[in-house]
């Protein structure tokens, strides 16, 4: 069994070209749920749907978000009646009193549909439909997201880090942001000064989740360490439970410049050194890393080294193989 922790595009990209180095049915996929976003009702799940979708053949590849050809009918004619009625566009979010009120797992991230700053197309959208169906009807979000699985026809077990409500918060000198404010909205722009994970210290990892992460060995692929990875490592006792795992990590960095994403801005509001350096600071349960061939880090653990971008598959099964090929340094070592 190996268990990937999944956030923004760099892991899903890493688990797309992997299937011949890790065994898909032996393979439990943790998704963050922290960026996740109520919108018009409808809770959207982005890092877990990216890798429902790309499982499922239907990724948008050039985007790495959302469904392929998706039809924009509903999306459009929104936006069209929101003009027409003199909303102005841009995010919204409800009132504070109906942040906390009704469905919990969206606390603290809702926002209108009258003005959908997040592209949604047709068929993504049912998706979510079901999905906050299916929650009403009183299912988890595991239960939820292993159905979801199912009907994409997934053969690895896809699991949220959690069933309760975290929401990452950005807090920027204008206010804070949710993540998809930020990132979306903004488009990552505004300085930062901190990050929260809103929620975090009053939610309880899945029990797939951490029971994954316990059996492991787990990888940790070129995610942000910050918004993607940090909303799991912020509940209690997935720290403890990589802690005992052999974990390999794959930085999203050579030396200090980042491939993609505003992973470099945000660890430095979290007072980490925007480089592999921080990456390594930021995981201390890491028992290996990856890094690209032109890094020229020096770290106190074991180091295997290949060409860490991921334009294609091929790219993304050399990574993989490096993964894997850390996993087996470690366990040489345990064993001699």
């Amino acid at each position: 069994m190996t268990t990937f922790l999944a956030g923004g595009t760099g892991t899903p990209k890493l688990l797309a070209g992997g299937r011949d180095v890790f065994d898909p049915a032996e393979t439990t996929v943790v998704g963050n749920t922290g960026d996740d976003v109520e919108l018009g009702g409808l809770l959207v799940c982005p890092d877990i749907d990216t890798v429902l979708f790309e499982g499922g053949g239907v990724l948008d590849r050039e985007t790495w978000w959302g469904i392929e050809g998706d039809d924009a009918t509903t999306h459009e004619y929104l936006t069209e009646l929101s003009q027409a009625a003199g909303i102005v566009a841009g995010p919204r979010y409800l009132a504070d009193d109906l942040q906390t009120a009704g469905r919990d797992i969206a606390r603290w991230r809702r926002f209108s549909g009258a003005s959908e700053f997040m592209f949604i197309g047709d068929r993504d959208r049912a998706v979510h439909v079901l999905r906050t169906s299916l929650l009403d009807e009183g299912y988890s979000l595991t239960e939820v997201t292993r159905t979801l699985g199912d009907a994409f026809d997934l053969t690895v077990d896809v699991v949220p880090m959690s069933d309760d409500p975290v929401a990452s918060v950005v807090h920027t000198p204008e206010g804070a942001l949710h993540f998809q404010e930020f990132w979306v909205a903004e488009g990552g722009s505004p300085a930062v000064e901190d990050v929260e994970f809103r929620g975090a210290d009053a939610a309880d990892p899945a029990d797939a989740a951490i029971e994954a992460i316990r059996d492991g060995p787990v990888v940790l692929g070129p995610s942000n360490p910050v918004t993607s990875i940090g909303p799991m490592l912020a509940l209690d006792g997935v720290r403890d439970a990589l802690d005992v795992a052999t974990v390999v990590a794959v930085s999203p960095f050579v030396d200090d410049e980042v491939f993609s994403g505003p992973a470099a801005k945000l660890m430095d509001a979290v007072g980490y050194d925007a480089s592999t350096q921080g990456v390594a600071d930021a995981y201390p349960f890491a028992d290996a890393f990856v890094l690209d061939d032109a890094d020229e880090t020096s770290l106190d653990r074991p180091v295997v080294r290949t060409d860490t971008e991921m334009t294609d598959e091929v790219d993304a099964e050399r990574v993989a193989r490096a993964c894997r090929d850390a996993i087996n340094t470690v366990s040489d070592s345990e064993v001699a």
